[in-house]
């Protein structure tokens, strides 16, 4: 798709084509993506619940390299969404540039620091005794490829903010089959056992990043990644770092949110700590996929905000929250009616980790109903520039909302108050989402009318 193509798409275009085009092949790639992880957790599993538990309490580290790529990956999209829209092409390729070399650099520096402390992070993820034999296996061949995790996450962002949905999904997809392949082989076929499913990922990381290097050497992108574009102006890093920022601490607080969820589930047992290793992952599940259609909600939000298409921009977010609830619905209600045949899939032995499973299952599958609404004015705030409200929202679903929660509802509730936790948490956030969106619409409409209001930030 050349330049004026992805203008018209993002500009003109009836809003359910554009989003489609946009959002269907990330969403498909992000699907392949989760499962993928699904299929690390399943296979570790067959292997046995200490190793289910390794996979389990690697996932919040690897979050925190993710957000790291999101850092500067998301907070330069939203950013760029809005230059392209201006037409300022010049600024774009010093910020694509700048966002791709500098999550790299910092994203190396965090996985050294990581490997040296790799075992009190492991502790403090939730690894027990009998985990962590094999959580330091795995992380440790894990981290140290996820340098080009960083680089992934980071060009995915970037490449979605210019419309090229194709190419993300080809990356994507590229990596999560190669994986789905190469798990057996190396855990059972090479005997490798829980490094295989390590080697496995690694290899499939690199695939990845090959799909993003084609792209950029073979000059099909929008913009121009060089280590002479990079400019570290106030201007363009205040930019980046004010989306940025947020994002990072939403992932910072799913990562934390995890970690605390393993912790007081381990005080339960291994078989409790393990369930939540499938829980996570088929939930992560269903957020990637609406994370994937919205990210070609993005670039048609952020350009009509930036053209000054108000009634584009209100028809592209009503779309999307009726789309992504319908989905989160179906999603929702397949996991509580499944549960146990879902979970029972992980393990074929400990009836106690089915159980756990399959309760937290449920209790995640009903609040999951209002992920999409939630999520649609997370990313709204954000790709609009908007840093403080997307800020607070990107912090509410797992730290200012879900912190006091997991601190409580165990101590009174026990097991059940750890399993209520996040959709406690969720209930929460989807009500100070409510009052924030009827805020911001009625700053649109100001806007459009040139009626001042007290602007969003204060």
């Amino acid at each position: 798709m050349d330049g004026n193509k992805k203008m018209a798409l993002w500009g003109s275009a009836p809003m359910p084509k554009a989003l489609l085009a946009l959002g269907v092949p990330t969403m498909a790639g992000m699907l392949v993506n989760a499962l993928y992880n699904l299929v690390d957790t399943y296979f570790a599993g067959a292997l046995g619940t200490g190793q289910m538990g390794a996979v389990t309490v690697a996932f919040p580290l690897g979050q925190v390299v993710v957000g790291l790529g999101l850092l500067f990956g998301n907070g330069a999209a939203a950013y760029l969404s809005r230059l392209l829209g201006q037409g300022d092409t010049d600024k774009a390729n010093k910020v694509a540039s700048t966002a791709l070399y500098s999550g790299v650099s910092i994203g190396a520096v965090v996985i050294l620091f990581s490997l040296i402390f790799l075992e009190p992070i492991l502790k403090q993820a939730g690894a027990i005794e009998s985990v962590m034999p094999y959580a330091v296996t795995y992380t440790r061949i894990y981290i140290v490829f996820s340098v080009f995790n960083v680089f992934n996450v980071t060009m995915n962002n970037i490449v979605s903010s210019e419309g090229a949905a194709k190419t993300a999904m080809c990356a994507l997809m590229a990596g999560a089959v190669l994986n789905v392949v190469l798990d057996p082989v190396f855990i059972y076929a090479l005997n490798l056992g829980i490094a295989g499913a390590a080697i496995a990922t690694a290899i499939s990381q690199i695939v990845s990043a090959s799909v993003y290097l084609y792209y950029i050497f073979r000059k099909k992108s929008v913009f121009n990644f060089s280590i002479k574009q990079c400019c570290f102006a106030k201007e363009i890093m205040a930019e980046i770092l004010k989306i940025g920022i947020p994002t990072l601490i939403f992932q910072l607080l799913t990562s934390l949110s995890i970690s605390m969820i393993n912790s007081a589930a381990k005080e339960h047992g291994g078989s409790a700590l393990a369930a939540m290793g499938p829980v996570t992952k088929i939930m992560s599940m269903g957020t990637l996929i609406v994370f994937g259609f919205l990210k070609g909600f993005q670039p048609v939000a952020g350009f009509s905000y930036g053209a000054k298409k108000f009634d584009r921009l209100r028809e592209a977010i009503k779309t999307a929250v009726l789309w992504s609830t319908i989905f989160c619905a179906i999603f929702g209600l397949a996991a509580v009616i499944f549960s146990e045949q879902i979970v029972s899939l992980f393990t074929k032995e400990d009836a106690e980790m089915v159980r756990v499973g399959s309760a937290a299952l449920r209790a995640n599958g009903l609040s999951f109903i209002l992920f999409g609404f939630y999520t649609v004015y997370s990313f709204l705030f954000l790709v609009m520039g908007k840093a403080a409200e997307g800020c607070v929202l990107g912090a509410c679903r797992q730290g200012i909302c879900f912190v006091p929660v997991i601190l409580t509802l165990p101590a009174v509730w026990g097991l059940s108050g750890v399993l209520c936790a996040q959709p406690a948490a969720d209930v929460i956030s989807a009500i100070v989402t409510a009052v924030m969106a009827v805020r911001l619409h009625r700053e649109l409409r100001a806007a459009e009318t040139h009626i001042p209001l007290p602007p969003l930030d204060h």
